[in-house]
């Protein structure tokens, strides 16, 4: 992931140079940028983000190497969900004025707008792998910020990660998947059991967090994918034990939304990044698992 970026697309020069003068052109178009509201729909959000705030977050079109034909379609879908995820975590900074604690909006919308966009980014450096050199480090971009005061430069929210009309979703993975789990990792996934039972551990007011198990619906893992397989499937299992120990470190903050919101959300989403390049890297050697996605979401049982 320490590798520098490739060279802008050039092809998108066009289109970045037209985002960055809308994103200068006056202070009304500024707020909509920070509303993560293209200028054509409407200025009610921007005036009303005034007082709890506006989110904004880094450009990610900028960075982007040039994009094979092939995945054009598959990395504007991505962009867009870029656009609509602030979007929708402006509007919920609206919503939730005044709930929770101190720590309610990093916890309840940045934390899950970052991982929501982590999984967007994984999912563009996917699918231009497929046909070309795939990009590093575009995670970088996740992290988003909370302006208090309703000033900050236009970014991404200017709406130039919205790709020319594109609906919002991922593509369907190709491929099918191969004949069920090697030894190797069966055993990893038994650990992965073990951490999600260690992470139940006083955890018995707030109930408990468990999730599908992943190691055991793989196909044979090729040689030069098992240690990048280990390492994600050890990431979910953290990701577990982070979650119950969220669960009881929150207990009684937000309203009754929480939960989903503020863990199980951010937890699957989490979940579908690490599977993805469980995929990815099994894929590079052998075929790519498909379906894997479906084991991303977790249950809470109280």
């Amino acid at each position: 992931m320490s590798r520098a970026l490739p060279k802008y697309n050039k092809r998108r020069v066009g289109f970045i140079g037209g985002a960055a003068a809308v994103a200068l052109s006056g202070t009304v178009i500024a707020g909509f940028a920070l509303a993560g509201e293209t200028p054509d729909s409407g200025g009610t959000n921007a005036r009303t983000l005034a007082g709890p705030g506006t989110i904004t977050c880094p450009d990610v079109t900028g960075q982007l190497p040039d994009i094979p034909a092939s995945a054009q379609a598959e990395v504007d879908r991505n962009l867009a969900q870029l656009n609509t995820q602030i979007q929708e975590a402006n509007k919920r900074l609206v919503d939730t004025v005044g709930q929770g604690g101190p720590n309610f909006v990093q916890n309840a919308i940045l934390g899950p707008l970052e991982d929501k966009r982590v999984a967007a980014l994984n999912r563009i450096e996917t699918a231009i792998g497929r046909a070309a050199e795939k990009p590093e480090g575009l995670e970088a971009f996740a992290a988003c910020q909370l302006n208090a005061d309703g000033g900050a430069g236009a970014g991404e929210a200017a709406g130039g990660e919205a790709g020319a009309g594109e609906e919002a979703g991922a593509g369907a993975e190709a491929g099918a998947g191969g004949e069920a789990g090697a030894g190797e990792a069966a055993g990893t996934g038994a650990g992965e059991d073990a951490g999600a039972g260690a992470g139940e551990a006083g955890n018995a007011g707030a109930g408990t967090i468990t999730c599908p198990d992943v190691a055991s619906q793989l196909p044979a893992i090729p040689a030069s994918a098992q240690a990048e397989v280990d390492r994600n499937l050890g990431q979910l299992n953290t990701q577990i034990e982070e979650a119950n120990k969220r669960l009881v470190d929150t207990v009684g903050q937000g309203g009754p939304n929480f939960v989903q919101n503020a863990i199980l959300g951010p937890l699957e989403d989490k979940r579908v990044a690490a599977i993805n390049r469980i995929a990815t890297a099994i894929g590079r050697t052998a075929e790519r698992p498909a379906g894997l996605d479906s084991l991303a979401a977790c249950t809470l049982t109280k």
